[in-house]
């Protein structure tokens, strides 16, 4: 769901529209065959790098991240590491969104830098350079997961460890905040979404405008609305008033739901890809009120 703001409305959300027709026309060609295709109209991979990248960062160094779970030793998580300048800088786990890998996320994996963090950024696998087959809700989990076991040993103080996710990785980085949020102690410092969604069928059910009853239908759950209550870390929930896709209430609700502390910054102007840049300022006085950065 990161694409660039100059995308066409139709292009960009295309896949949701699709879906929502292929779960009223498809039930006659089984279960099998319409999650199938519920997976690839949602993650809608865009293969190769995306036309507006310029090329990798400086002082940005490449990873492979190995998945335990992986169905072959082949696979792993192709990621990104770029350290602050700061040796003691907080370090966030970037979870991007639907079909755009790594090399379209430059601009705010830059911008998460500007605030001060050092960065691990991944690509699901069978997004850009991870290998793997068509991803699914489970996959994605686990390659957080995964992700996240390696953002510990590069930084080790659970005080300086954040999760982010945009749009679809919003509801990714909801559920590996949950998973996390067992034992005493907390292994993590916060968590921030921006622009995402309280579960995917009432996102698939706005975006398409539907009265379908795709939340019985859908085998991809993306349900963050029954997590966040869970999760036992400060949380900063950012959207755009004016995102068209996915509406802002959404967050609103999220927000609702989330346990003390947390915060929800609502970005006037803001569309469902820019509000990290036109609310640079409010981004960072809300990073320093709810998370003391």
């Amino acid at each position: 769901m990161a694409s660039p703001t100059t995308a066409p409305r139709r292009r960009r959300w295309l896949p949701f529209l699709l879906l929502a027709l292929a779960i009223g026309v498809g039930l006659p060609y089984g279960c099998s065959q319409l999650a199938y295709k519920e997976r690839q109209l949602l993650f809608n991979i865009e293969p190769g790098t995306a036309s507006w990248y310029a090329g990798l960062p400086s002082g940005v160094t490449e990873l492979q991240i190995p998945v335990e779970k992986a169905l072959s030793s082949t696979q792993y998580l192709h990621a990104w590491w770029w350290p602050a300048p700061r040796a003691d800088a907080p370090a966030v786990l970037y979870l991007h969104g639907t079909r755009w890998n790594l090399t379209a996320q430059v601009r705010r994996i830059s911008q998460l830098r500007e605030l001060g963090f050092s960065v691990l950024a991944i690509d699901y696998r069978g997004f850009g350079e991870s290998p793997g087959d068509l991803p699914s809700e489970r996959t994605v989990y686990q390659d957080a997961q995964a992700a996240w076991e390696r953002l510990v040993q590069l930084q080790p103080k659970a005080e300086r460890r954040f999760i982010y996710g945009h749009s679809l990785g919003g509801a990714i980085a909801v559920d590996l905040a949950e998973h996390l949020a067992g034992g005493d102690e907390p292994k993590a410092a916060g968590l921030i979404v921006e622009s995402t969604f309280t579960d995917l069928a009432a996102a698939a059910a706005a975006v398409a405008n539907t009265s379908l009853p795709v939340r019985w239908i859908m085998s991809e759950k993306f349900d963050s609305i029954d997590k966040i209550g869970d999760i036992k870390i400060p949380v900063l929930i950012v959207h755009g008033l004016d995102d068209r896709y996915v509406p802002s209430r959404f967050s609103q609700e999220l927000f609702d739901a989330a346990a003390e502390p947390k915060r929800l910054l609502l970005v006037p102007g803001g569309t469902h890809n820019n509000s990290m840049t036109l609310g640079s300022q409010a981004y960072a006085e809300a990073l320093r009120e709810v998370f003391g950065l």
